[in-house]
């Protein structure tokens, strides 16, 4: 009789691979087939669906077995929220957040796993590059870190924001640091990031790992709107203070 074996010390640390889904039947299955290869055993891909009303379900459900788990029709009616149970329902210590409709470099998991490795007890986040596409795949000559002038810094990604979650990583101590999300910040990466870099635990890896596609149907690069992006970082100013705070006071 075989026995599973048992994971080791030297063993590479498996990974949870976390999608929010929404509608996204148009790219779906292309983003898909470049995640499940780079899967490990060991590893996992959440997705959680937030009642979509076209074919991602039925696409979801093709691809489901020991590795794909899925939480379908979970009526959040809000990608933070979506994503927050989807990070709840991960059960490894380093955790790879992905967009719907990218496209995922065969380099990906695995760099986040190296430089994660014997670091994913620490409270930290790791964004690596991308190169930007357009709605048919098509390279645009940019790259996310040059078109979000990513940097760390508190107050300044309080301003301008440049965390994207589509292109972090984030270890276990850290999301514990982070749940749960707050209510009235804008979207669950910049929390991530600023919590990440008021720790100090803040990396940018310059090495371009997947693709990001750009277009009219994704929530990146809504309209600007000045009184809500105030309201926003008034938001998260405020969430992140109390949070650091509890964590300093150890509650």
């Amino acid at each position: 009789m075989s026995e599973e074996k048992k994971q080791t010390k030297n063993d590479p640390p498996a990974v949870s691979v976390c999608m929010a889904t929404y509608n996204g039947e148009r790219f779906l299955i292309e983003q898909l087939d470049t995640i499940i290869p780079q899967l490990e055993p060991g590893d996992e891909l959440i997705i959680s669906d937030d009642s979509s009303t076209d074919r991602t379900v039925e696409l979801l459900k093709s691809y489901q077995g020991p590795q794909v788990k899925l939480f379908l029709n979970g009526g959040f009616s809000s990608p933070v929220a979506n994503f927050e149970y989807c990070l709840r329902q991960a059960h490894h210590d380093i955790l790879i957040l992905a967009d719907q409709d990218d496209v995922w470099l065969d380099n990906r998991i695995t760099l986040i796993r190296n430089r994660m490795r014997d670091r994913e007890h620490s409270p930290l986040a790791l964004m690596t590059n991308a190169e930007f596409i357009d709605a048919t795949g098509q390279l645009t000559g940019e790259n996310l870190f040059s078109h979000y002038w990513a940097r760390t810094g508190v107050l300044r990604n309080l301003v301008w924001n440049c965390y994207t979650g589509c292109a972090m990583a984030l270890t276990r101590p850290l999301l514990q640091k982070a749940l749960p999300f707050p209510k009235g910040i804008p979207m669950h990466d910049a929390w991530i990031g600023l919590l990440a870099d008021a720790d100090g635990g803040m990396e940018f890896v310059s090495e371009c790992t997947f693709r990001h596609r750009r277009h009219d149907a994704n929530t990146s690069g809504l309209r600007w709107q000045p009184a809500r992006q105030v309201s926003w970082r008034l938001a998260l100013a405020w969430h992140l203070w109390q949070r650091t705070c509890r964590s300093t006071k150890g509650i």
